[in-house]
Protein backbone atom coordinates (compact mmCIF):
# COMPACT_ATOMS: atom_id res chain seq x y z
CA UNK A 1 0.00 0.00 0.00
CA UNK A 2 1.71 3.60 -1.04
CA UNK A 3 2.31 5.99 1.64
CA UNK A 4 -0.52 8.27 -0.51
CA UNK A 5 -2.92 5.83 -0.14
CA UNK A 6 -1.77 5.75 4.14
CA UNK A 7 -2.34 9.27 4.33
CA UNK A 8 -5.46 10.88 6.23
CA UNK A 9 -6.71 14.00 4.72
CA UNK A 10 -7.22 16.63 7.91
CA UNK A 11 -8.43 19.40 5.81
CA UNK A 12 -8.04 23.06 7.79
CA UNK A 13 -10.95 24.87 8.90
CA UNK A 14 -10.72 28.27 9.82
CA UNK A 15 -12.09 29.53 13.18
CA UNK A 16 -15.14 31.50 12.47
CA UNK A 17 -14.57 35.13 13.31
CA UNK A 18 -18.33 35.80 13.74
CA UNK A 19 -18.17 32.78 16.49
CA UNK A 20 -15.41 34.29 18.01
CA UNK A 21 -17.05 38.08 17.76
CA UNK A 22 -20.05 36.69 19.28
CA UNK A 23 -18.30 35.56 22.45
CA UNK A 24 -15.99 38.82 22.55
CA UNK A 25 -18.87 40.67 22.55
CA UNK A 26 -20.78 38.95 25.36
CA UNK A 27 -17.55 39.64 27.60
CA UNK A 28 -17.39 42.84 26.66
CA UNK A 29 -21.03 43.38 26.99
CA UNK A 30 -20.70 41.99 30.53
CA UNK A 31 -19.79 45.94 32.18
CA UNK A 32 -23.79 46.60 31.08
CA UNK A 33 -24.81 45.14 34.05
CA UNK A 34 -22.91 47.66 36.37
CA UNK A 35 -25.66 51.01 36.15
CA UNK A 36 -23.09 53.39 34.79
CA UNK A 37 -22.04 51.47 31.47
CA UNK A 38 -26.07 50.52 30.69
CA UNK A 39 -25.62 51.37 27.43
CA UNK A 40 -22.77 48.70 26.27
CA UNK A 41 -25.62 46.37 27.46
CA UNK A 42 -26.98 46.75 24.00
CA UNK A 43 -23.42 44.85 22.49
CA UNK A 44 -25.33 41.58 24.18
CA UNK A 45 -27.78 42.28 20.80
CA UNK A 46 -24.85 42.47 18.29
CA UNK A 47 -22.80 39.59 20.04
CA UNK A 48 -25.84 37.59 19.40
CA UNK A 49 -26.56 38.13 16.01
CA UNK A 50 -22.88 37.91 15.34
CA UNK A 51 -23.67 33.69 16.69
CA UNK A 52 -26.78 33.30 14.11
CA UNK A 53 -24.82 34.57 11.13
CA UNK A 54 -21.85 31.94 12.47
CA UNK A 55 -23.81 29.09 12.92
CA UNK A 56 -25.56 29.87 9.33
CA UNK A 57 -22.01 30.69 7.59
CA UNK A 58 -20.30 27.04 9.20
CA UNK A 59 -23.75 25.05 8.28
CA UNK A 60 -23.40 26.59 4.99
CA UNK A 61 -19.84 25.98 4.79
CA UNK A 62 -18.92 23.24 7.24
CA UNK A 63 -15.46 22.17 5.37
CA UNK A 64 -14.13 25.81 5.55
CA UNK A 65 -15.64 26.95 8.59
CA UNK A 66 -15.16 25.22 12.62
CA UNK A 67 -16.84 26.36 15.78
CA UNK A 68 -19.95 25.62 15.61
CA UNK A 69 -20.55 24.92 19.29
CA UNK A 70 -18.29 28.68 20.06
CA UNK A 71 -21.05 30.43 18.01
CA UNK A 72 -24.04 28.44 19.89
CA UNK A 73 -22.33 29.30 23.36
CA UNK A 74 -21.88 33.20 22.16
CA UNK A 75 -26.04 32.92 21.13
CA UNK A 76 -27.31 31.62 24.78
CA UNK A 77 -24.98 33.79 26.55
CA UNK A 78 -25.58 36.89 24.52
CA UNK A 79 -29.27 36.56 24.81
CA UNK A 80 -28.78 35.20 28.51
CA UNK A 81 -27.09 38.48 29.15
CA UNK A 82 -29.46 41.02 27.24
CA UNK A 83 -33.20 39.34 29.53
CA UNK A 84 -30.74 39.24 32.59
CA UNK A 85 -29.64 42.88 32.41
CA UNK A 86 -32.79 44.24 31.06
CA UNK A 87 -33.89 42.58 34.36
CA UNK A 88 -32.12 44.06 36.77
CA UNK A 89 -32.04 47.22 34.92
CA UNK A 90 -35.62 47.57 35.47
CA UNK A 91 -35.56 46.09 38.51
CA UNK A 92 -33.58 49.18 39.77
CA UNK A 93 -35.83 51.51 38.12
CA UNK A 94 -38.76 50.32 39.59
CA UNK A 95 -37.15 50.09 42.89
CA UNK A 96 -34.83 52.95 43.16
CA UNK A 97 -37.04 56.21 43.89
CA UNK A 98 -37.90 56.54 47.58
CA UNK A 99 -40.88 56.54 49.14
CA UNK A 100 -42.79 59.23 49.65
CA UNK A 101 -41.20 61.23 46.16
CA UNK A 102 -41.73 61.00 42.66
CA UNK A 103 -39.54 60.52 40.28
CA UNK A 104 -38.78 63.91 37.98
CA UNK A 105 -36.26 63.91 34.41
CA UNK A 106 -33.55 66.71 34.41
CA UNK A 107 -35.19 67.47 30.96
CA UNK A 108 -38.08 68.16 32.86
CA UNK A 109 -36.49 71.19 34.15
CA UNK A 110 -34.27 72.56 31.26
CA UNK A 111 -35.20 75.06 28.24
CA UNK A 112 -33.41 73.78 25.25
CA UNK A 113 -34.04 77.25 23.31
CA UNK A 114 -35.09 80.29 23.58
CA UNK A 115 -34.79 82.74 26.60
CA UNK A 116 -33.49 80.29 29.88
CA UNK A 117 -36.07 80.57 32.10
CA UNK A 118 -37.89 77.98 35.20
CA UNK A 119 -39.88 75.37 32.92
CA UNK A 120 -43.79 74.83 33.62
CA UNK A 121 -42.69 71.52 35.40
CA UNK A 122 -40.33 73.11 37.35
CA UNK A 123 -43.20 75.36 38.54
CA UNK A 124 -45.67 72.83 39.10
CA UNK A 125 -43.32 70.83 41.43
CA UNK A 126 -41.88 73.77 43.64
CA UNK A 127 -41.56 72.80 47.47
CA UNK A 128 -42.43 68.73 46.66
CA UNK A 129 -40.81 65.78 47.45
CA UNK A 130 -39.13 64.57 43.53
CA UNK A 131 -36.09 62.21 42.96
CA UNK A 132 -33.47 63.11 40.33
CA UNK A 133 -30.22 61.78 38.69
CA UNK A 134 -27.02 64.08 37.89
CA UNK A 135 -23.90 65.03 37.72
CA UNK A 136 -21.46 67.27 40.37
CA UNK A 137 -20.25 70.34 38.78
CA UNK A 138 -16.16 70.35 39.06
CA UNK A 139 -16.50 73.90 40.13
CA UNK A 140 -18.41 72.94 42.92
CA UNK A 141 -15.09 72.14 44.99
CA UNK A 142 -13.35 69.00 46.28
CA UNK A 143 -13.45 67.26 49.47
CA UNK A 144 -16.29 66.69 51.73
CA UNK A 145 -19.36 68.74 50.25
CA UNK A 146 -22.51 69.77 51.92
CA UNK A 147 -23.47 71.95 49.21
CA UNK A 148 -22.57 71.41 45.36
CA UNK A 149 -24.16 72.75 41.94
CA UNK A 150 -25.96 69.40 40.04
CA UNK A 151 -25.97 69.24 36.55
CA UNK A 152 -27.59 67.13 34.00
CA UNK A 153 -24.22 65.41 32.10
CA UNK A 154 -20.36 67.22 32.02
CA UNK A 155 -20.16 67.69 28.69
CA UNK A 156 -20.78 71.40 28.65
CA UNK A 157 -19.03 72.38 31.70
CA UNK A 158 -16.04 69.70 31.09
CA UNK A 159 -14.95 71.55 27.93
CA UNK A 160 -14.49 75.23 29.21
CA UNK A 161 -18.78 76.07 29.04
CA UNK A 162 -21.08 76.76 31.43
CA UNK A 163 -24.41 75.20 31.79
CA UNK A 164 -27.47 77.43 31.54
CA UNK A 165 -29.62 78.14 34.73
CA UNK A 166 -32.42 75.59 33.90
CA UNK A 167 -29.36 73.07 33.73
CA UNK A 168 -28.38 73.60 36.89
CA UNK A 169 -29.49 72.99 41.10
CA UNK A 170 -28.00 74.08 44.18
CA UNK A 171 -27.96 71.37 46.05
CA UNK A 172 -27.91 71.19 50.14
CA UNK A 173 -27.27 67.90 51.73
CA UNK A 174 -29.33 68.10 55.54
CA UNK A 175 -27.90 66.89 58.55
CA UNK A 176 -24.42 64.95 58.38
CA UNK A 177 -24.83 64.16 55.24
CA UNK A 178 -21.63 64.85 52.44
CA UNK A 179 -20.00 63.49 49.35
CA UNK A 180 -17.09 63.81 47.41
CA UNK A 181 -16.37 65.13 43.52
CA UNK A 182 -16.78 62.14 41.11
CA UNK A 183 -17.88 61.79 37.59
CA UNK A 184 -20.42 58.94 38.48
CA UNK A 185 -24.13 60.11 38.58
CA UNK A 186 -25.73 60.69 41.62
CA UNK A 187 -28.61 59.92 42.93
CA UNK A 188 -31.03 62.49 45.18
CA UNK A 189 -34.32 63.02 47.19
CA UNK A 190 -35.48 65.98 48.47
CA UNK A 191 -37.38 69.09 48.40
CA UNK A 192 -37.27 70.99 45.30
CA UNK A 193 -37.86 74.82 45.30
CA UNK A 194 -37.57 78.13 42.84
CA UNK A 195 -35.67 80.75 43.73
CA UNK A 196 -37.41 83.61 44.40
CA UNK A 197 -34.47 85.78 44.19
CA UNK A 198 -32.11 86.09 41.70
CA UNK A 199 -28.92 83.52 43.62
CA UNK A 200 -25.72 83.41 42.63
CA UNK A 201 -23.10 81.04 43.44
CA UNK A 202 -18.75 81.63 43.07
CA UNK A 203 -17.14 80.35 40.06
CA UNK A 204 -20.79 79.78 38.63
CA UNK A 205 -21.20 82.06 35.64
CA UNK A 206 -25.06 82.23 35.31
CA UNK A 207 -27.75 82.68 37.97
CA UNK A 208 -29.49 79.53 39.69
CA UNK A 209 -33.22 78.91 39.41
CA UNK A 210 -33.63 75.48 41.33
CA UNK A 211 -32.41 74.34 44.58
CA UNK A 212 -32.62 71.13 46.24
CA UNK A 213 -32.67 70.25 50.20
CA UNK A 214 -31.52 66.67 49.76
CA UNK A 215 -31.97 64.18 52.79
CA UNK A 216 -31.31 61.34 50.52
CA UNK A 217 -28.27 60.97 47.94
CA UNK A 218 -26.22 58.17 46.69
CA UNK A 219 -23.17 57.71 44.62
Amino acid sequence: MSATADTVDYPYRALSKLAIASVSLFIVGLLGLVPLFEPILSLAMIGAACGIFAVRSIKQFPEEYGGLMLAQTGIFLNVALMVGGIAEHTYIYLTEVPEGYQRVGFYELERAKGPDAPTEKAIEIDGEDIFLKGYIHPASGEGALKQFILVPDLGTCCFGGQPRSSSMIEVTLTGTKTVRYGRTKMKLAGQFELNKSLRTKKDIDNILFYRLRADYVKQ
